[in-house]
C-alpha cells in the first residue's frame, strides 16, 4: 500500500509451492486489470499525456476527498491504482497469485472475490477512519490529502486467510527463514504494527495503517460470515427437526413377532 511513489510493504515471501500454482479466474482478471490500469491510466496517460497525478488525486484514496467531496468511489478504485515504481505492483500481483489462487481453489470464485473487496475495502474505511479521528484530534496532517494506492490492504487479507487455512504450510521468510505460514503472518502484523508505532500516522512513504486494516476487515469478516454460516446451518437442522412427527403406536393387540408399542418417526 503505497502513498506517492511508495512501496508495496516489502518482499513478497518465497512458497515451496509458487512455481506450481495456476493463475486461477478471478486471479488472473484482478492481475489483468490492475496491470492493465497501472500501465495505460497511470504510466502512459498520467505520466506522459497529463503530465499531473490527476488521476491518482481522483481515483486514489484521499481523505479529503471522501470527507469533504464524498468521493465514496475512491475506497474500490484505490486497490486497482499502484505507484510508478513498478516494484509496488509486481509484489503485489505476485503475492495475488501465490496467496489467492489456493484459496481461490478452496472456496470458489465467488467467495474468493467477495472475501478479497471486503479486505480491501475494510482497509480504506479502517484508514479513513483512523485519519478522521486523528485530524479531529491533532489537525489536518499530510495525511489528509495524500493518496494511499495499492491492493496491499486486500493483500493482507489474504495472507491471513492463508495463513488460518494454509497455517502447517511452510514459507520462507525474507527469502531465507523457513516457517510455518500462520507465524509468518504473525510476524508480519507485528511488524506493521511496530513501523506504524515508529513513524506515526503520516510518517514514511508506506501506508502501514492500510495493511493492518487489511489484516482486521479480513478477521472479521471471517468471524462473522462463519457465525453467519453455523446459525443459519442450526435454523436449518431446527426446521427439519420440526418437520418429523413421533408417531406412537400403544395398541394393546401386539404384533406378529410380540413385540411392545412401536416408535419411529
Amino acid at each position: 500500500m503505497g502513498r506517492r511513489a511508495g512501496g508495496g510493504g516489502g518482499q513478497p515471501p518465497q512458497m515451496q509451492f509458487s512455481m506450481m500454482v495456476p493463475v486461477t479466474p478471478v486471479v488472473r482478471w484482478l492481475i489483468g486489470l490492475s496491470v492493465g490500469i497501472w500501465l495505460i491510466l497511470q504510466v502512459i496517460v498520467e505520466g506522459y499525456v497529463l503530465s499531473s497525478p490527476d488521476i491518482t488525486q481522483i481515483f486514489g484514496l484521499v481523505p479529503a476527498n471522501l470527507i469533504s467531496n464524498f468521493y465514496v468511489w475512491e475506497f474500490v478504485t484505490y486497490i486497482f491504482l499502484h505507484s510508478r515504481n513498478v516494484f509496488h505492483i509486481v509484489f503485489n500481483m505476485l503475492l495475488l497469485w501465490w496467496l489467492g489462487a489456493e484459496l481461490e481453489q478452496r472456496w470458489g470464485s465467488r467467495f474468493f472475490l467477495l472475501y478479497y473487496m471486503v479486505s480491501g475495502v475494510g482497509a480504506a474505511i479502517i484508514y479513513a477512519a483512523c485519519v478522521l479521528a486523528h485530524s479531529l484530534i491533532v489537525g489536518h496532517s499530510g495525511v489528509w490529502t495524500t493518496p494511499v494506492v495499492g491492493a496491499s490492504g486486500a493483500i493482507f487479507g489474504l495472507m491471513l486467510a492463508y495463513g488460518i487455512i494454509f497455517g502447517e504450510r511452510v514459507v520462507y521468510f525474507m527469502m531465507v527463514f523457513p516457517m510455518r505460514a500462520k507465524y509468518f503472518v504473525m510476524i508480519l502484523g507485528a511488524v506493521e504494527v511496530v513501523t506504524l508505532l515508529n513513524n506515526g500516522l503520516d510518517g514514511g512513504e508506506v501506508a502501514n495503517l492500510a495493511h493492518l486494516g487489511g489484516l482486521a476487515s479480513g478477521f472479521l469478516f471471517l468471524q462473522g460470515y462463519t457465525r453467519f454460516q453455523q446459525r443459519r446451518w442450526r435454523k436449518q437442522s431446527d426446521r427439519r427437526g420440526r418437520g418429523l412427527k413421533l408417531v406412537v403406536n400403544n395398541d394393546d393387540k401386539k404384533d406378529d413377532k410380540g413385540g411392545g408399542p412401536r416408535y419411529w418417526n
